[in-house]
């Protein structure tokens, strides 16, 4: 070929296949983006505490942290004690140890479930129709001082026959009073346990929809998660994978699904000895979980230990590497948030948060830099890599393990920059780089 010539292009398709092709599809692009809108983009705490509600107080949040700031004075006073207990890198422990003692100081919990279920115990009707009125006073009087953490809300009980009348009240006078008070707060959430059928969750979004109507909110307002407990919940009676049915039968108010270690484990047959968040049994149900709730815009969270950090500095010690490991597990398994049972293991949540995103900074930032500048490297990278990227910084910038200034020297790129490449919809995947 000549200098300057070009190649012909040439099509054998008429015009009228592709709008053909697009007519028979467009139920289809209906659906995916009906069913799969990605990511809400919102942030997501790393972990969940339980407290029951007849332990539950105005100074709740407050208590846990300074608890656990006491935790860290007695068996951990500095970064290299931590270190060395832990297995921290030399270079990341004056960081994260820094960083942990802050977050205690100023956002000891991120998210808190007022616990109506496992937790809370036996209580006369009167009895807990007190605590839940007062949990939404609480909950109202934390808001509206700054003493909240981010999301706060309840642990309802179940809704199978021998407490659905009593879970149901709860959830109304819980609710009700929170909009006695001046109205349902932002960061609330609902968490409904031990889910078996789909119906059950049917039947919470009809519970959230009859109180819309009779309070004037807008339709969907009221979401919830749903809690996985029982083998049920993961592989029903006909072989089908119930835990994807729950979300389709939520209609859009799922926002996350709770991996619940110690009830499920227990369903199964795991001798108690065992019964852990990183037995196969549990592996095999939160991968389940994982591969249902891909692209719905509902989150994993992942269960708990009931090994408690209490006790001589070396049993503390103990209890903290098998939580901090768990942790780390957990997150390169891409389940970024947790329970929390005790104070005690609030140093060792935000220490394996910490590290997991101070390690992979440099290296992250360098990927999502060299995307955008076209640059190449050792890597190459696809749109959906970058989307990944972005969305591991914006989480450690949510839980405080990075700071924006850190991350916009180092990628060149503004919050909103990244956010923009970890847009939620698919469509967000095809976006050229900037």
């Amino acid at each position: 070929m000549g200098q300057g010539q070009q190649d012909k292009v040439t099509t054998s398709l008429p015009d009228a296949v592709g709008t053909s092709i697009g007519a028979s599809l467009a139920p289809v692009d209906a659906e995916l983006a009906r069913r799969y809108p990605g990511d809400p983009g919102t942030r997501q705490p790393v972990h969940t505490v339980y407290v029951p509600a007849d332990a539950f107080d105005a100074r709740t949040v407050r208590s846990w942290g300074d608890q656990a700031l006491a935790a860290l004075d007695e068996h951990a006073p500095d970064a290299a004690s931590l270190a060395r207990a832990l297995g921290i890198s030399g270079e990341l422990a004056g960081p994260v140890y820094e960083r942990v003692r802050a977050k205690l100081e100023r956002e000891p919990v991120e998210d808190l479930r007022i616990d109506f279920e496992d937790g809370y115990g036996a209580h006369s009707g009167e009895e807990e129709d007190i605590a839940a009125a007062r949990a939404a006073r609480l909950v109202h009087a934390a808001y509206e001082d700054g003493t909240a953490a981010p999301y706060m809300g309840i642990r309802m009980k179940c809704l199978e026959a021998p407490v659905r009348d009593r879970a149901i009240r709860t959830l109304d006078v819980f609710l009700s009073g929170l909009m006695e008070a001046g109205g349902l707060p932002e960061g609330l959430v609902l968490t409904l346990p031990k889910v078996t059928y789909p119906e059950q969750v049917t039947a919470m979004v009809r519970l959230a929809e009859e109180f819309e109507k009779a309070r004037g909110l807008s339709t969907g307002r009221i979401g919830f998660e749903i809690q996985i407990e029982t083998s049920q919940s993961i592989l029903a009676a006909d072989g089908t994978a119930a835990v994807a049915r729950m979300i389709v039968a939520a209609d859009g108010r799922a926002t996350g699904l709770h991996y619940g270690t110690f009830d499920y484990s227990a369903c199964v047959g795991v001798s108690a000895a065992y019964q852990s968040s990183d037995h196969p049994a549990a592996d095999h149900a939160k991968a389940v979980m994982q591969v249902a709730a891909a692209g719905t815009g509902v989150r994993v969270c992942d269960g708990s230990t009931n090994v408690l950090p209490v006790g001589p500095t070396s049993q503390v010690h103990e209890a903290w590497r098998l939580h901090y490991g768990l942790t780390r597990r957990a997150l390169a398994r891409a389940y970024y948030q947790g329970w929390d049972m005790h104070p005690g293991h609030l140093p060792t949540r935000y220490a394996a948060v910490y590290a997991f995103y101070r390690e992979g900074l440099e290296t992250a930032a360098a990927r999502l830099a060299a995307y955008v500048a076209k640059a190449g490297g050792d890597v190459m990278d696809e749109p959906a890599t970058a989307k990944a990227l972005s969305g591991y910084l914006l989480r450690g910038l949510d839980c405080g393990a990075l700071d924006a200034d850190e991350v916009t020297g180092l990628t060149g790129l503004s919050r909103a920059d990244l956010e923009g490449f970890a847009a939620p919809r698919r469509a967000a995947l095809t976006v050229s780089a900037p």
